[in-house]
């Protein structure tokens, strides 16, 4: 992953995001901070058009639309530094979308061999011996 915080966005390799992809917006941060909270937009969002993007092919595109919708919007607040805060939005943005790019291995069904059904059930034999061991003798009258 690219950590630089101008040019194009490597989410993987093999799938690098233009830069002219990428939407910035600016605002300031909540809470509290006195002056320099109240003035200055440290707040980075970056937004990415899934839909409309060149960078990705088609298969892409679908899984990450199914997954992430046709915008995806990633923002930072956590540092005082706009050029921070930008540099944690995109990581976070290559992030969201390089796990969304996943492709879950399918289940492969197994069965237990009989070797493991029969210890199993020698198991549960040996158990039930052990509890019937401990209850009050019987008595024959």
């Amino acid at each position: 992953m690219s950590t630089d915080v101008e040019g194009d966005l490597e989410v993987r390799p093999g799938l690098v995001l233009p830069a002219s992809e990428l939407r910035w917006r600016y605002t300031s941060s909540g809470g509290p901070g006195g002056q320099h909270a109240n003035r200055s937009q440290s707040k980075a969002i970056v937004r990415f058009d899934i839909e409309r993007s060149t960078a990705l092919n088609a298969r892409q595109r679908e899984r990450l639309m199914a997954k992430l919708g046709p915008e995806i919007e990633v923002g930072s607040e956590d540092n005082r530094s706009q050029w921070q805060n930008r540099r944690v939005a995109r990581e976070r943005l290559a992030e969201r979308l390089a796990s969304a790019l996943v492709v879950p291995r399918s289940r492969k069904k197994t069965r237990p061999s009989r070797g493991a059904v029969q210890r199993r059930l020698n198991a549960k034999s040996r158990r039930s011996e052990v509890k019937r061991g401990r209850q009050r003798p019987r008595r024959d009258d």
